[in-house]
């Protein structure tokens, strides 16, 4: 093995425990070809990835999906991972969180759990999951309370809900919400296949800051609120999992590991399997979490950059999305060669568009297996005329 002094531990492992989801939202990070991994780690092979993990010195873990409640292990890996000195959260829509699940999970030790809406109303909720369940979803917000679990909130926003955001805000403040993350969509997975759908003008974005800005100003610490500027309108890139290879583990329902969560879609690399290899050897010798480690494999104008340090050339899958190479500089970036792209994407939502011929494409299997057969070239980058 090679010296791995100077390379520091995962600090977050997040632990995808399904792709199975009762939901069927739009904007799903998870790959659109989801039912070519539809193989899970049992129970037993899980505990070995915390154990392995918490060994190397992973600090938080999270489990989510797809639904991680529809894994009837989830309290045993919970217990399990608290005996190991974990911070845990559990990333969830709702569906199976009883009274008696919440008491469960509780006494396993669970730190908190990350509760999604899709939007505060029931129409739009219930219209953009594909499904009647945003009456459920209040009753389970009352019973995470009731449980004395913190209450963490989080909403997707896009163009569809961007204009109600200060009634997701009342939502989160009725709710008792200590932490509110109105998460703008980052356009990877099946966010990415309904893009032109989801989103938003730069006008309704200016907005949406408008009224987050003065619901802090008025609530102060009461609810804080996670607002992050949704890639495509800004001028320089973020920090994509502050750094390839540097803190973020993910671990596929099939225990392939990611880089970050939609690192499958990059061509050209093999993500090692937790069956085949240990986490330290993955971590460490695997050329999936080297190969946009630091900055050998940036090209200009990344390399000679003198803010390299700071955005590590930004996203390697927008990258790939938007230009067909991962190594390219992220082309939100202002001084990428191809910044026109994204801004083409951002105008396109000006434009009057017609649903009836570019309708949503709801997360389902159907769908799922459909994007699975489509030829390579229908998969292809868009041009920078799109």
């Amino acid at each position: 093995m090679s010296d791995t002094s100077g390379i520091a531990p995962p600090l977050w492992l997040l632990a995808e425990l399904t792709y199975r989801c009762p939901l069927h939202r739009a904007f799903c990070y998870n790959p659109v070809n989801y039912t070519d991994h539809s193989s899970e780690l049992t129970t037993d092979q899980w505990l070995g990835v915390l154990r392995e993990a918490r060994a190397l010195g992973t600090a938080q873990l999270g489990f989510s999906g797809g639904e991680p409640l529809l894994r009837d292990d989830l309290e045993v890996l919970v217990h399990e991972a608290r005996q190991l000195g974990f911070y845990t959260n559990v990333i969830t829509l709702g569906i199976g969180l009883t009274d008696k699940r919440l008491g469960a999970l509780k006494a396993a030790g669970l730190d908190h759990i990350q509760l999604s809406f899709q939007d505060s109303t029931q129409e739009l909720n219930d219209f953009l999951s594909s499904t009647r369940t945003f009456d459920l979803k209040n009753r389970v917000a009352k019973s995470v309370k009731a449980h004395g679990f913190p209450m963490v909130l989080n909403c997707v926003l896009h163009r569809y809900n961007l204009p109600h955001v200060d009634k997701i805000i009342d939502m989160a403040l009725a709710m008792g919400a200590e932490y509110l993350e109105p998460a703008n969509t980052q356009y990877y997975g099946w966010a990415h296949a309904n893009r032109a759908q989801l989103m938003p003008t730069a006008e309704q974005l200016r907005d949406a800051e408008t009224v987050v800005e003065r619901y802090r100003s008025e609530i102060g610490d009461r609810c804080k609120i996670y607002f992050v500027v949704p890639d495509y309108f800004e001028e320089r890139p973020k920090r994509c999992m502050n750094g390839w290879g540097s803190v973020f583990l993910g671990v596929a329902p099939d225990g392939a590991t990611l880089p970050c969560h939609t690192a499958r879609s990059l061509p050209g690399l093999t993500f090692p399997n937790v069956k085949d290899a240990s986490i330290q050897e993955i971590w460490y010798e695997s050329d999936a979490f080297n190969r946009f480690c630091g900055f050998d494999s940036m090209k200009e104008p990344c390399m000679s950059c003198e803010e390299k340090v700071s955005d590590a050339g930004g996203c390697r899958c927008q990258a790939y999305v938007l230009t067909g190479d991962p190594a390219n500089a992220d082309p939100v970036c202002a001084k990428s060669p191809l910044h026109e792209r994204v801004i083409n994407v951002v105008h396109q939502a000006t434009l009057k568009r017609d649903p009836d011929l570019q309708p949503i494409m709801f997360r389902n299997d159907a769908n799922s297996r459909s994007m699975s057969r489509r030829p390579a070239k229908q998969n292809a980058p868009p041009r920078s005329d799109l």
